[in-house]
This record gives C-alpha cells, structure tokens and sequence, in this order.
C-alpha cells in the first residue's frame, strides 16, 4: 500500500508526495507519457495531413490499404488513414499491455506500484462501465490485427519491387523490419496464446491437443516479450512513416544497395 505524504515524513525522507518509495518509480510512467503521446500526436498529425504517403513501391503503413473512397466534409477531403488507422489503433489500444501502461502514465491509476493514487475511489467498477467496457473488444479486434499483418506483408514485398525489377534499397529493409515487429507483437498477444492453447482440458489426450500445446509453448515464449515487440512495433510503424514522408516530400533521397 502507499504512503501519504504525512506518513512518509514521519518515516523519513520523501522523494515525491503519495508514496515513501526513494528509487525513481516515475521514471516508467514519465516515459511511457512522452513516447505514446508523442506517437499519437505524430500519427493525429499524420492522418489529417493526407498527403506524402506513397512514393515508388512505398505506401506507408497509416494508409495501407490504399481504399478507393473519398469522403469529404462541407468540401474537406477525409484522409483515408481516418478510418484506416482505427482498425489497428483499436487493437493496439485495448492490449493488455497498454492499459498498464496508460493507466499508469496518463491517468495514475496507479503510477506505480506502493504509489498511492491521486484520488481515492468511492466505488470501484474495473471495467465494466462505459468507456472503459470498450476494452472487451480485444479479442475481437485481434483479428482484424492479423488482416493487417498480411496486407502490411505485401506492401513490404512490394517495396523490393522497383520499376518491376527485384532491389534493394533502405526503405526496403525498414518496411521488412516494421512487419517483422508488427507481426511479433500481433502473434505474442494474450488473446492469440488463448485462442492456440485455451479451452482444453486435456493437452496429452489427443494428437491435436499435443500440437496445440506444442504451438502455445512457443507462443508463450512470445509472450513474456510482449512488451518489448509493443515498444519495438509502435516506434517501428512510426519510423517507417516517417520514412515515407520524408521521401515522397523531396526531404530524402532513398538509397539503392541492389
């Protein structure tokens, strides 16, 4: 349990209020602020800017797939990333894994372990209440996630492709780069280790419920790395935007190994 700031006195030193932990416990929670709010205002920015995203065999993950509808408001064109992005944002934001980090890092709830919360609670409903009911669709989206991947698998195909000729250039290897790690963060989640190995009560009875928990062994695997391949995957389809932009816009110039 945490400490008030009164007790923690008493204790001794305080190094911040609500807690008498002396180590950098706000470290995590201050970083996780800066990096998932710097993504989604990077991606906010990217999505309404509707334009430098497809140079060459590059397409940026924020507009794959390339849909043919055009929507527009009182004559303002509707970037296609809109209703593009929702679908892996929405995947993203109900991971098990994010909402330990944003409850922490944007609502200190709480920041920290033995860090008191800044507001007490009179009635605690978990998440069982609007918004934040919402997160239940994970496993639902979880599919919509594997889509994705194979679209993004293509894009990264077709970035070694120049001109119809096979190459390799450094938008190439960063756009392989980004699906590996979307594809690692999409297969080590909680909700595909369930659907692998879950819902059997006997692993040794039959040869598909040896398979299946062969499978959900290495999935497993993943999965004590799930935090690292979500870090690695979001800084990853970041990079590769950005990449894109900076490209189709003139910035920089992509360069040819092959």
């Amino acid at each position: 349990m945490g400490l008030s700031t009164a007790q923690g006195k008493e204790a001794g030193r305080v190094p911040l209020p609500l807690t008498s932990r002396h180590d950098t416990w706000w470290i995590r929670p201050l970083v996780t602020l800066l990096v998932l709010g710097t993504f989604v205002i990077y991606a906010t920015w990217r999505g309404l800017e509707n334009q430098f995203y497809e140079v060459g065999p590059y397409l940026s993950p924020f507009y794959s797939p390339l849909l043919p509808i055009r929507l527009d408001i009182a004559g303002w064109a509707i970037s296609p990333a809109v209703y593009i992005i929702l679908f892996p944002l929405s995947f993203r934001l109900t991971c098990y894994y994010y909402r330990l980090a944003y409850y922490r890092a944007f609502f200190w709830d709480p920041p920290a372990c033995a860090v008191q919360e800044l507001a007490a609670r009179k009635h605690y409903t978990g998440e069982r209440q609007f918004p934040f009911v919402l997160q239940n669709i994970h496993r639902f989206a979880f599919y919509i996630a594997v889509i994705f991947i194979f679209i993004l698998s293509y894009d990264a195909i077709r970035a070694f492709f120049f001109n119809g000729q096979f190459g390799i250039a450094v938008g190439s290897l960063i756009f392989l780069i980004n699906v590996v790690l979307l594809a690692l963060y999409t297969f080590s989640c909680h909700s595909f280790r369930h659907l692998i190995g879950g819902r059997i009560n006997c692993y040794s009875c039959t040869l598909r419920n040896r398979t299946r928990y062969s499978i959900w062994q290495r999935v497993s695997q993943l999965n004590e790395r799930h935090g690292l391949f979500a870090w690695a995957s979001l800084i990853a389809v970041g990079l590769t935007d950005l990449y894109v932009r900076l490209v189709a816009s003139g910035a920089i110039h992509d360069v040819r190994f092959f």
